[in-house]
Order: structure tokens, then sequence, then C-alpha cells
């Protein structure tokens, strides 16, 4: 139903079709991948250089959040905390797309993005416990966290977001 009462609109339906088919293509990716990694690759273990010296594919474990934040075996509550997070996160993505005006695609891709990947992650948490990572980039000895498909999403459907947030502000301004 639409703020009037009256079934949604072409416009909501449009915008539902895009938000669900783009994070069902994001769920997709992340768990066709991390799939493929639990099966071709021991947990711990280095088997592929993409890039010498840059990028290898790797199977790691993570507790945490995103890039491994939190990510350390002694917090017992992390697990349920990470899925209330995500659920929570999802509840906001739904009710932004359906409570806000024609924003424009880089806010929808943003909300589809995010969704996707936090739905991508909390499928892991419930299954696994943990969530599976495998893309590592590093330089030298510096390595920043590895990181799959979902948090990919997560990250850039983030940036898309506050992108069309700066645009639409500078738009707002500029008109006045």
């Amino acid at each position: 139903m639409s703020k009037s009462g009256a079934c949604p609109g072409p416009d909501l339906r449009r915008r539902a079709k895009l938000i669900v088919c783009t994070a069902a293509l994001v769920l997709g990716l992340d768990q066709g991948s991390k799939i493929w990694i639990q099966h071709a690759i021991p947990v711990w273990e280095k088997v592929c250089t993409v890039i010498p010296g840059f990028f290898d594919i790797v199977h790691i474990l993570n507790r945490g959040a995103a890039f491994g934040f939190l990510n350390t075996p002694d917090i017992t509550w992390q697990r349920l905390f990470f899925i209330v997070v995500s659920l929570l996160a999802m509840g906001i993505i739904v009710f932004m797309a359906r409570s806000t005006e024609d924003d424009g695609p880089l806010y929808e891709y943003g909300l589809a993005l995010i969704l996707g990947g936090a739905l991508g992650n909390l499928i892991d948490r419930i299954r696994l416990g943990v969530v599976v990572d495998f893309l590592d980039f590093y330089v030298g000895a510096w390595h920043w966290p590895a990181f799959n498909v979902a948090d990919m999403g997560i990250c850039i459907g983030a940036a898309s977001l506050l992108l069309s947030f700066y645009q639409r502000r500078h738009h707002v301004s500029n008109s006045h």
C-alpha cells in the first residue's frame, strides 16, 4: 500500500523489482562464490595468487563484521548481534525503498546492493556461525582484511547512497 492507502503505483513496483532483482544478483554471486571457495580451498589456506604481491584468493572464516571488525573468538555475543544488525539493516532498507520519492538510480541501486550484501552475510551467520571471506588484497606484509562479494555490495551500496544524498542536497541548494 502507498502512503495514500491505495495500491502501489507503477513507480513503486518498478523500484521494488529493480531492488529485488539487483539484491538477488548480489546474493547469488555472493553465495555462489562462497560455496565454490568452501569446496575448493581448505580453511585458512591461500591457494591462488591472482596478482603477485597484491591479490590472493584465500579461505578465511570471519566471526566479526566487514573487513574483520570484531573478528575475535572471545566475544560470545557477536553472532546474535550481527544477525540482529543484519535484520535491522534489511528492515531499514525496505522502509527506505517504500517511503521515499524517486531519488534516482544511485539511491535505488545503493539500497539493493546493501540489501543483497546484508542478506548474503546473514545467510552465512545463520548457516555457519561465521562469514566466509576470500578476497585478500595486500602490499608487501600489509594486508587489507579479507572480504567477500557481500561486503563489496554493502560498501559500494553505502557509497552510492551517500553520493545520492549529496546530489539531492546539492540539487536542492542550487534550486533555491
